[in-house]
């Protein structure tokens, strides 16, 4: 027989999806209504939802921030699976930098998780989040890194124009995830499982965002 290995340890780092969701200002507002309901001559409950592509934990897309960047529903999955290291940053400092990642670093793990909050801000939407400095995105590009993830709601400041944290991403071909909860997790490694919904035509994609529990070496 087989002896089965207990279960790995599971950090849901994703945003609940609901109304009241705290959205980029301007952008739409989280809704749900229901369409259907269980009753006589009805079998089924069946919800109509209406979203931005950037609701919550989500996947941005080249497509965000180039004008003929790849849909979400054409990202390599790849990136979004496998070894990550959890790193938290001085909470309230503008922008996460080399200095404040590099010696924590361990080299040959491909994604990084940008951890900034105290205490991630669920109810309300808040614009002094940690951006991400340009030179972070170079050399982490420089490390053989895949993928970069952040609690905050974008890269860069909520005011930018030119957008130059998601330009270098471009510019470097890495994979992006934005708005992690990442409140319970202690730093470290893990394997995230974060996989975008093949949507076709869409700038972005929400994602169920896990961590689990990587066997330490």
């Amino acid at each position: 027989m087989i002896a089965t290995p207990p279960p790995a340890r599971l950090w849901d780092i994703s945003q609940p999806l609901r109304p009241g969701l705290p959205v980029w200002p301007g952008d739409t507002a989280f809704g749900e209504e229901r369409t259907w309901s269980i009753q006589p001559g009805c079998p089924v409950n069946v919800s109509r939802l209406v979203m931005s592509t950037h609701s919550g934990t989500h996947a941005d897309a080249p497509l965000h921030y180039d004008a003929i960047g790849l849909t979400a529903g054409a990202l390599d999955l790849a990136p979004y699976l496998g070894p990550a290291q959890v790193i938290t940053v001085p909470p309230g400092t503008p922008f996460a930098t080399v200095d404040d990642v590099a010696p924590h670093w361990r080299p040959g793990v491909p994604r990084l998780l940008l951890h900034s909050y105290d205490r991630f801000p669920h109810e309300a939407w808040r614009s002094d989040y940690t951006a991400i400095d340009p030179a972070l995105i170079d050399w982490l590009a420089g490390q053989g890194g895949v993928l970069l993830g952040t609690d905050a709601p974008s890269l860069d400041p909520q005011d930018s124009k030119d957008l130059p944290a998601h330009t270098m991403l471009n510019r470097h071909r890495l994979a992006v995830l934005e708005g992690l909860v990442l409140d319970a997790v202690p730093d470290g490694i893990y394997e995230l499982i974060a996989l975008p919904l093949p949507l076709s035509n869409a700038d972005a994609s929400p994602v169920r965002a896990v961590l689990r529990e990587w066997p330490q070496r």
